[in-house]
């Protein structure tokens, strides 16, 4: 990756998903069972730099900006996690795949949830974690922005208002993709990214109730010094979902960077067969 490009994640691509313009990357083989990869907020696809090299090597990848995120197209009426749910279970539809693993960090574990229960079916594992799974479990900024009024953000650029993120997150990662973080929350793409975590309000308690009857293996990976969601997010999964796994690694919350190489090692290792050994 030279200093002023984005890195190779696959061919990138737009295509137009239950009437939105949703941006996407292919990589890896044309055969076996594919991994959905959402992009965690506000980040985008290229967060997962780190992470595409190793699973390429064995599985079909698809990895995806939700709508509102990263450089895809929003409307209200999918920016909540039970209605994302819905848009993730069209968007595998859209690319005809009956059955995938999904490595959903942040954002994107939730609706990854709410579909696993719909669709049982869908999914061999998943691989989550860096997600809020009760509002009083959320921290810091990710707290006032679920118990914010709407239109709280919406007179500002939202690439200003997530600015002290992407300075930190500056620290590990490149400029270019840096770039590309900013202009996912662009504008007002913040408010409207604030919707979705403001529908954790009526959202999670539902989820709460739903977690017991989830068969499908989930692995829970997580940053044992995350800021903003805590690893008692991540403990609290552990105890309701029937078949998982909890890791937590030497990070805070963008383990898909801080710990770039376990979290690649334990996302090959689960998808590769640990999912199926029940020693969780």
């Amino acid at each position: 990756m030279s200093d002023n490009a984005l890195p190779d994640i696959g061919a990138v691509s737009t295509a137009t998903i239950d009437g939105l313009n949703i941006r996407y990357a292919r990589n890896g083989k044309d055969y076996g069972t594919p991994i959905l990869l959402t992009a965690p907020w506000p980040e985008s696809i290229y967060s997962f730099r780190n992470v595409v090299p190793r699973l390429a090597q064995e599985h079909p990848l698809i990895a995806v900006d939700l709508p509102g995120f990263g450089r895809s197209e929003s409307r209200p009426d999918v920016m909540a996690p039970e209605a994302m749910s819905d848009f993730v279970i069209k968007l595998l539809a859209h690319f005809d795949v009956k059955e995938a693993h999904a490595v959903a960090p942040d954002v994107g574990a939730l609706a990854v949830l709410f579909a696993a229960h719909r669709k049982p079916d869908l999914f061999k594992s998943l691989a989550l974690g860096g997600a809020a799974v009760r509002t009083d479990l959320a921290a810091g900024a990710l707290k006032d922005m679920i118990n914010s009024p709407p239109g709280a953000f919406a007179a500002i650029d939202g690439a200003k208002g997530v600015g002290d993120y992407l300075v930190a997150a500056a620290k590990l990662t490149p400029a270019p993709i840096i770039e590309d973080f900013k202009a996912a929350s662009a504008g007002r793409r913040l408010e409207d990214a604030v919707q979705f975590v403001r529908g954790y309000i009526p959202d999670l308690p539902k989820l709460e109730k739903l977690l017991p009857d989830i068969k499908t293996p989930v692995l829970i990976v997580a940053g044992k010094s995350d800021p903003i969601v805590p690893a008692a997010n991540g403990q609290f999964l552990a105890e309701r979902l029937p078949h998982n796994r909890y890791v937590l690694l030497e990070a805070e919350h963008r383990i898909w960077e801080e710990a770039a190489n376990e979290y690649a090692i334990e996302l090959a290792s689960w998808i590769g067969g640990g999912y199926q050994s029940g020693n969780w």
